[in-house]
């Protein structure tokens, strides 16, 4: 029997046709095969792509290889979309090889895990000096919906230990902006002046630890029990109360310590419940040309907020009280809120705009016996720290709110 033509000698055939000025045959056929065998052609070169693919798909080196059962421990199973790469500093710990590792040598000695949002290698310390990073510049970006300070920030990634960026200190637009309509021939006016402030830090380090025992290490769901519950919300929390009040010395640069930010309190005598005076300090913003995105303040002023009723016992805000995982909004802003805020004060601003979290070192989770007399009581330590600086460069974004006392 006759060889079937290939699907080049095909294509080939089809451009002899398509190319000869004398074909008679029909044009809708011709075109009609020319997008049948070009479809073809793309799904034997895709096939073809997949099974070289396929073919050079290796592990990484050092990587343990899944173990029946693996897939139901705790930490092991895949993210809500299907993926199965950590999407926790706990999880991250208890798939590393380097905990496998430590298992498998009975638990002695001492190594870490770090994980950060973003996909990082493990922080080492080289033989070069470290370059300090200076941001260029202020770059606003939009607001999300987080449910923590730290989220409301622009977040970026530090490669050295000091931090340089630039303050703005100009103040409100109305004393730089000389912006005017010019008769035709007359001087155009000089905007300005601009003024900055070069501010230099370090990155400071949070950590803190617990003791667990070799039974207790031994079992994920444990591990990864103290990991979340104790050791990262440890961090987590910290790093919100440092963003909002850090004394900028030994601590980082808080929001509310830095000089410069906008105040706002209601007048004395005045009767403004919270409410209305939130309102008013987002107007306060809005007119520094500097839009409000998100509010934080405590449980128990938000509390008053949500209770607050008007003279017919009715809610002046409309709680979603049947679905407490929906966004909490105020006046179109985010509402974050925080024991890490006292009580009576709030902050408002333009959080992205206004201040930016440099992070050298995501959660870092360190395993040891080396402690004290911890190996002769078959306990180990494990050890939470990351490293961070807050950089407030436009202090002008944020409105710090006093609430009147309650009469």
């Amino acid at each position: 029997m006759p060889k079937a033509p290939t699907l080049i000698e095909q294509r080939d055939e089809i451009v002899a046709q398509l190319q000869d000025p004398n074909y008679d045959g029909d044009p809708s056929e011709l075109l009609a095969r020319a997008d049948k065998i070009a479809a073809d052609i793309e799904a034997a070169n895709q096939r073809d792509a997949r099974l070289r693919a396929l073919r050079g798909a290796q592990l990484p080196a050092g990587d343990p290889q899944p173990q029946p059962g693996q897939g139901n421990q705790p930490g092991m199973q895949p993210d809500e979309r299907g993926n199965p790469d950590p999407v926790s500093a706990a999880e991250a710990f208890v798939r590393s090889a380097a905990l496998a590792q430590f298992r498998e040598h009975g638990k002695r000695g001492q190594f870490s895990v770090e994980h950060r949002a973003a996909p990082a290698g493990t922080v080492t310390t080289g033989t070069q000096p470290q370059q300090n990073t200076r941001v260029p510049g202020i770059i606003p970006n939009n607001p999300d919906f987080p449910l923590l300070v730290a989220g409301l920030l622009d977040r970026q990634t530090s490669d050295g230990t000091t931090l340089e960026y630039m303050r703005d200190t100009s103040g409100p637009q109305s004393t730089w902006n000389k912006a005017a309509v010019v008769a035709e021939g007359a001087d155009k006016p000089k905007t300005g002046p601009f003024t900055f402030d070069l501010i230099t830090t370090t990155l400071k380090t949070v950590a803190h630890w617990v003791p667990i025992t070799r039974q207790a290490a031994d079992d994920n769901g444990q591990l990864m029990g103290y990991i979340n519950g104790r050791l990262t919300y440890g961090l987590e929390y910290l790093l919100d109360r440092q963003i909002l009040t850090g004394n900028g010395t030994t601590e980082m640069q808080g929001i509310l310590t830095t000089p410069g930010i906008g105040s706002y309190q209601p007048g004395v005598g005045s009767t403004d419940v919270k409410l209305i005076t939130v309102r008013k300090a987002k107007t306060q913003a809005e007119l520094a040309m500097y839009p409000p995105t998100a509010v934080v303040m405590n449980p128990l002023d938000w509390q008053d907020i949500e209770l607050d009723e008007d003279a017919n016992g009715q809610f002046r805000v409309i709680a979603n009280v049947t679905d407490p995982g929906a966004p909490t909004r105020l006046w179109g802003l985010a509402v974050v809120t925080t024991v890490a805020m006292t009580a009576g004060t709030a902050l408002l601003g333009g959080f992205r705009t206004g201040a930016t979290l440099w992070e050298r070192q995501g959660i870092t989770i360190l395993m040891t016996d080396s402690h004290a007399d911890y190996f002769t009581a078959n306990t180990l330590v494990i050890l939470a720290e990351r490293r961070a600086n807050v950089a407030v460069h436009t202090p002008q974004a944020f409105v710090r709110i006093t609430f009147a006392a309650a009469t």
